[in-house]
């Protein structure tokens, strides 16, 4: 045999080895189990609020997420931000169903010292990113409300650091984007509400008690939609989500079966939270989901159409390969929401019914699941190009 050549290990050697390294299977298992519980001990509040969030609110549990900007892990009142840069683009990042604002910033399983889109877009386009949170197992249209009055609050705060507003929102997140669009759109004062009647017998006293109404009517509305520029809609389902489609029918269907069995894993199955329910759908409206046929099949959908002067970017993920059947790639789109609804067809399908000024524009990501649109590199690019 040559120098060159190391004897190879024998079999017995061998085998000692490999019992070894099974013997050490456990212990690497639970390490590894115990440091990936370590890195999203962040999800547990997130995860809690998503599925019981709406009765954890309703009874007041200190463990209800409030919503709200967050920085450092830690709640931020708008006054504390102190944003000093001025006329600055700002980009606000809006989680989807069970998240946290880190989705945006940096994850487990990526490369040493990589960055997401947060901190990646503002330092290479120069603009502010602030990240949101909130109780995903409120209804979508609490959410919305409470998200417009947060925005309001901020352009009041600092008229003059604000500069372009720009909303990126994943999953359930662009959904609370387009409800709080609705509400400051709704806050706004209708032409008609300004006149004042023209009657000769109007005396001063009146006319002071008509201006001060009106006077009213400004500070109600919501400023931050004159800043708005752009919204981008990574993955979220515009049109209801299958998943939640097939939990209310299954719910229904065991109901209506029943018996005992079936009574309660439908009354199990409807334990999921307002937040989960709305996603059915897509309910951005209070009205909707306190209407008498609310829990129907086909129950009542207010259009809530794109905001004019606004520019909206679909971006969807394709997750079955090409070679699948059509039908299957368009029903199961991303894996979570399809494409037909990612695509919003009821919002965004025709184009001769959408308002003047809308300009909406669709990307779509091939091979690439609901969570991969959080770390797409193209899908970073485009944000880029875009925002």
């Amino acid at each position: 045999m040559p120098d060159s050549e190391s004897p190879s290990p024998s079999r017995f050697r061998r085998a000692l080895g490999a019992v070894g390294r099974a013997a050490l299977l456990p212990v690497k298992g639970a390490s590894y189990l115990a440091r990936l519980g370590k890195a999203h001990q962040h999800f547990f509040l997130p995860v809690l609020n998503g599925a019981l969030g709406d009765q954890l609110a309703a009874r007041f549990d200190a463990r209800a997420i409030r919503l709200s900007f967050r920085r450092g892990g830690q709640d931020v009142a708008v006054a504390d931000l102190r944003l000093t840069e001025p006329h600055q683009k700002t980009v606000v990042y809006v989680h989807g169903l069970m998240g946290d604002e880190l989705i945006w910033q940096s994850g487990f399983s990526d490369a040493p010292g990589s960055r997401r889109y947060g901190p990646r877009l503002a330092e290479e386009t120069r603009s502010r990113a602030l990240y949101l949170r909130f109780n995903s197992g409120l209804h979508l249209s609490e959410n919305g409300r409470e998200l417009s009055r947060l925005l309001t609050e901020l352009v009041v705060t600092y008229p003059d650091a604000i500069g372009g507003l720009v909303l990126v929102g994943h999953s359930m997140g662009g959904l609370i984007i387009r409800s709080a669009g609705y509400y400051g759109n709704q806050a706004g004062i209708k032409n008609e509400e300004l006149k004042i009647k023209n009657d000769p017998e109007q005396n001063e006293s009146s006319a002071d008690e008509f201006l001060l109404f009106n006077s009213q009517l400004l500070i109600n509305q919501a400023p931050w939609l004159a800043h708005l520029r752009s919204i981008f809609l990574i993955g979220t389902p515009n049109d209801g989500s299958w998943l939640e489609q097939n939990s209310h029918f299954t719910a229904r269907l065991l109901e209506r079966i029943n018996l005992f069995p079936t009574r309660f894993l439908s009354k199990a199955l409807n334990q999921r939270s307002n937040g989960i329910k709305d996603l059915r759908y897509s309910i951005l409206v209070d009205e909707d989901w306190q209407d008498a046929h609310a829990n129907d099949f086909t129950p009542p959908r207010t259009a809530v159409p794109p905001l004019p002067g606004v520019h909206y970017h679909i971006l969807m993920g394709a997750w079955l390969r090409a070679t699948r059947p059509s039908a299957l790639r368009e029903y199961f789109g991303d894996g979570l929401v399809g494409k037909g609804s990612a695509r919003g067809h009821a919002t965004f399908g025709d184009e001769a019914a959408l308002p003047a000024g809308a300009n909406v524009r669709t990307a779509v990501f091939s091979q690439q699941h609901h969570g991969g649109l959080l770390t797409h590199p193209e899908v970073f690019q485009y944000l880029k190009q875009w925002a």
